[in-house]
């Protein structure tokens, strides 16, 4: 079943990335910004990308959360075994600054676990996917997926993580989220790690570091939605990492009254 619905969900995340880069490459653009309850930006690539990723997925049989959708009451959500959780544009401050490090959302959960993943970074024209059983992959120069089957997607694809020998331990951070509470977990890292580099980026990019071999370890040490870490969740534990709640050895969850996640660091589940 995965199979179909992964294709469904690259589809939908490269199509979506489409709209996104032709807003974000246009000089002429008005992003269309607004403000939206929590303060946070909202522009007009953000409700075009939501509605081309709605429309995609609008004959699969499960239901959207999506960070810019209607939110339905949890009495209502909690009956959903199955759902898709989507960021339709993942780090709009940075699609604003034009940095480029912004992502496309789209997870499948399952009983609160993510089950399948798809991050879409447009700029770039990178696509990570990933789904419980069958690992995860990166596909670099993609901007559409046609009638190719899920097989030669996978062949063309680098499996997750890449080998990659280095003496230094490597923490990614976020860009525009580095708490106190972050800084102290590097310096203490510094007290158990001869050489500690610190990679700074945005979005859902920092998961996909660590799901890639490229980072040891990410520490979110403030608030994030379901929404934003879903994808990457399932890209990471399909890779061998986990998205462990800080402090302790239980994942984050999903489908969750609260659709707020507590604290949390990316690792391998070998890394200490």
């Amino acid at each position: 079943m995965e199979r179909r619905y992964m294709l469904k969900a690259m589809d939908a995340a490269l199509r979506a990335g489409e709209k996104i880069l032709a807003i974000y490459e246009d000089p002429a653009s008005d992003f269309q910004i607004e403000k939206k309850a929590d303060n946070s930006p909202l522009t007009i690539a953000d409700r075009m990308a939501h509605e081309t990723i709605s429309r995609c997925l609008g004959d699969t049989p499960f239901l959207l959360l999506s960070e810019e959708g209607k939110h339905l009451p949890y009495q209502e959500r909690r009956e959903w075994e199955t759902l898709w959780i989507v960021d339709p544009l993942d780090g709009t401050k940075e699609f604003i600054k034009r940095n480029g490090e912004f992502t496309v959302n789209i997870a499948l959960v399952r009983n609160s676990v993510p089950v399948m993943g798809v991050i879409y970074l447009p700029v770039k024209r990178e696509l990570y996917f990933g789904a419980e059983g069958w690992g995860a992959y990166k596909l670099s120069d993609i901007t559409a997926c046609g009638e190719t089957s899920l097989d030669r997607l996978i062949a063309a694809a680098t499996r997750l993580p890449e080998m990659e020998t280095r003496n230094k331990f490597v923490i990614v951070a976020s860009r525009s989220h580095l708490t106190p509470e972050t800084e102290a977990y590097i310096e203490e890292m510094k007290h158990h790690h001869t050489d500690v580099e610190l990679i700074s980026s945005g979005s859902s990019i920092k998961i996909c570091l660590v799901a890639e071999g490229k980072a040891d370890v990410y520490p979110r040490f403030a608030p994030t939605m379901e929404w934003d870490t879903a994808a990457g969740h399932a890209i990471a534990r399909a890779a061998g990492m986990e998205v462990y709640q800080a402090g302790g050895t239980e994942p984050l969850q999903y489908n969750k009254e609260n659709l707020l996640n507590p604290w949390f660091i990316v690792k391998s589940k070998y890394t200490k």
